[in-house]
């Protein structure tokens, strides 16, 4: 068999993962009495693990996760009220397919991020697109977008993801042009794609966070109407356990 100038044209057609599965199964005894076809599904099997690998890498690193949670690490055991039902739905992600929405509410520390960041990561699994934001952040990176005109850019970006998750949301106050920029951000994205938001405040007080009435009306209508609620509760997973006194 040729291999080097079969090495070279898989390689120059872009075909990494069977150049490089081919590398390894020439050298591979197990392998040798295989059939051609059978050799060209392993050949092709690779490749397509190649890509998903590939495109899954390019996703990740396109979502900006903060947490590196991935859903087989999910600790149902933490006494946290975490409702392991409802939370294997939305890992299934019919939720996002569906243009739904999500809110994980709790006290500070029994890692609503984390579970934020766990889902994200199995949306990109599925083959989704996801940015990850600190809603505080977002708010200054719009207010920088506007100052040097690239706003409309940015919004339409944030439009076209299929989940955005909005980490601490309710972690400060919302002036007048965070309103402007929820209500459109919402508005352009309810019933087209999803949002999730984690937060310390109960969302009965979310109404008189966002300080102004029509407002609020209007974007919570936009969030929480098809929305999917986990409420957490407990102590903080952060704290070091009380070792007993000898």
């Amino acid at each position: 068999m040729l291999t080097h100038p079969t090495l070279h044209l898989l390689t120059r057609l872009g075909l990494t993962g069977m150049a490089e599965a081919f590398t390894s199964l020439t050298d591979n005894e197990e392998v040798q009495g295989l059939a051609h076809a059978e050799w060209l599904a392993l050949l092709l099997d690779h490749e397509a693990t190649w890509r998903n690998n590939r495109r899954l890498a390019l996703r990740l690193r396109k979502a900006k996760l903060r947490h590196h949670a991935v859903p087989e690490d999910i600790d149902y055991r933490a006494p946290r009220g975490l409702d392991r039902r409802l939370f294997d739905m939305l890992l299934k992600g019919d939720w996002i397919k569906n243009h739904e929405n999500c809110a994980i509410v709790g006290p500070t520390g029994v890692g609503k991020s984390w579970l934020g960041c766990a889902l994200g990561h199995k949306a990109c699994r599925d083959n989704h697109s996801v940015l990850y934001t600190r809603l505080p952040r977002l708010f200054e990176e719009l207010d920088l977008a506007r100052g040097d005109g690239r706003l409309a850019s940015r919004m339409k970006s944030i439009a076209a993801v299929e989940l955005l998750i909005l980490d601490d949301w309710g972690l400060q106050a919302i002036d007048a042009n965070a309103r402007h920029y929820l209500l459109e951000i919402l508005e352009d994205r309810y019933g087209r794609r999803s949002t999730l938001v984690t937060s310390e405040l109960p969302i009965a007080k979310w109404h008189e966070l966002i300080n102004d009435p029509t407002y609020a009306d209007a974007i919570l209508d936009r969030l929480l109407h098809n929305a999917h609620r986990l409420e957490l509760n407990g102590d903080s997973m952060r704290r070091p356990p009380v070792l007993p006194r000898p």
